[in-house]
């Protein structure tokens, strides 16, 4: 029999692309995890920022009671639009308009199914030949992969950590030509818990509108915040540049697993709607598709009804997280910690690989760690900084204790000799 020749293969650029994502990055590392039930540790994941697992972090009544209710009117059983349904984006505009000094209107919120659905849509949207995007360094790898499979020519400013992981608004400027579409913020900081000033973020707002370019701020963790600085979201300074704002219901409703979120437009001037930029987004939800009507009809009562109280108790546990987690990361003399989480799920720590003996980089430090300890960090190689690891503090805190005593006898069992003959 003949062999038959098939007109189609396999997709290397979709493999590219997923390469850039967290999720085979960690499942990588999970693969050295040791198995073997008589000799495995209990594993603590620490990888991502997924505080649902435990149950101090679980989400309020209030909002499992409100997509109860939306399943028993059974009003939300048929399609959406693409856009949303009104009560949902009506409710989304009023929750935004609370913290910016213009009224947003239910024509201003598009809902997606979670921040990487709306990420795909704004990159999408934004592609076209030549075109750049400017992203911070170190950043969330969902904007990376999204813009390789688009096609879309990434440029990086850093990230300075010894300024508190403020943007270096000097290397923007020179990143910038005539083809640059946006620039990406993440405020709060996902990977660096760092939160942005007013007096930085209107800076990058100005720097923005003398390059002729967009802003898109994602702000999943917004008001996710317990330092000194408070949270000001991108949108007040829509009177200077346009602002295009990604959120959910994720991580401060602590429901990750719903993948409910939005884009909104913060454009007093209306230049997003003048260029088509909107009218792109609405065609490209046409084709893309949209979040669960039942959780789009739970989302005018969760958002109204939630109390305060729900919100400042999260972060009353991620503040004492971040402050145990970031003294207790002292006690390990190979790694350093250069700024104390202000705000989201995450700690930028620093390896110094010089004091180990038998650790090449961040990734065989993660993949060691995995194998030995049933521990998994996040390279910080994975979100652009090499020789780092990004570590989630949205745990419990004696899960937190044993991650630190775990990771504390991993570097002190592989640290340089020099160190040990140092210490003696």
């Amino acid at each position: 029999m003949e062999r038959q020749e098939w007109g189609f293969k396999e997709n290397h650029e979709v493999h590219a692309a997923a390469a850039f994502t967290m999720t085979n990055i960690l499942e990588a590392i999970k693969g050295n995890i040791d198995e073997n039930p008589t000799t495995a540790k209990p594993l603590i994941q620490l990888g991502y920022g997924d505080p649902s697992l435990y149950p101090c972090f679980r989400t309020s009544t209030i909002v499992e009671d409100a997509l109860v209710e939306a399943i028993q009117s059974a009003q939300h059983n048929c399609y959406a639009p693409s856009v949303g349904i009104n009560p949902a984006r009506r409710a989304v505009a009023e929750y935004l308009s609370k913290d910016i000094p213009y009224k947003l209107s239910t024509d201003d919120v598009f809902l997606t199914v979670g921040a990487e659905h709306a990420i795909h849509v704004l990159l999408t949207v934004l592609a076209r030949p030549g075109a750049n995007i400017l992203l911070p360094r170190p950043n969330y790898p969902t904007y990376e992969a999204r813009a390789k499979f688009s096609s879309l020519e990434v440029r990086h400013f850093d990230l300075l950590p010894e300024k508190g992981w403020e943007v270096d608004i000097d290397r923007v400027k020179a990143l910038t030509d005539a083809k640059t579409v946006a620039i990406v913020l993440v405020n709060p900081g996902n990977p660096c818990g760092n939160v942005f000033t007013f007096e930085h973020m209107k800076k990058i707002a100005e720097t923005a509108r003398q390059l002729g370019i967009m802003v898109i701020s994602d702000e999943v963790y917004a008001h996710q915040v317990f330092g000194e600085i408070p949270f000001t979201p991108m949108g007040v300074f829509g009177d200077i540049v346009p602002v295009v704002t990604l959120g959910t219901l994720s991580k401060r409703w602590i429901i990750p697993g719903w993948r409910f979120g939005w884009i909104a437009i913060t454009d007093p001037k209306r230049i997003l709607y003048k260029t088509g930029i909107v009218d792109s987004i609405k065609s490209c939800l046409v084709i893309t598709g949209e979040p669960p009507t039942v959780i789009q009809g739970a989302v005018p009562s969760i958002m109204k009804k939630t109390p305060d109280s729900f919100f400042m108790n999260i972060n009353k546990l991620l503040k004492d997280a971040a402050d145990m987690v970031y003294e207790r990361l002292k006690e390990i003399p190979l790694v350093t910690c250069p700024h104390k989480p202000d705000g989201s799920m995450f700690v930028m720590v620093k390896l110094n690989l010089s004091t180990f003996v038998d650790v090449v980089d961040d990734t065989d430090f993660c993949m060691k760690l995995a194998k030995e300890e049933s521990m998994i960090l996040l390279p910080g190689n994975a979100v652009g900084l090499k020789n780092w690891v990004r570590m989630s503090f949205a745990a419990e805190p004696k899960v937190l204790k044993k991650a630190i005593e775990r990771m504390k006898a991993f570097c002190l069992r592989h640290r340089a000799r020099n160190e040990l003959e140092e210490e003696l």
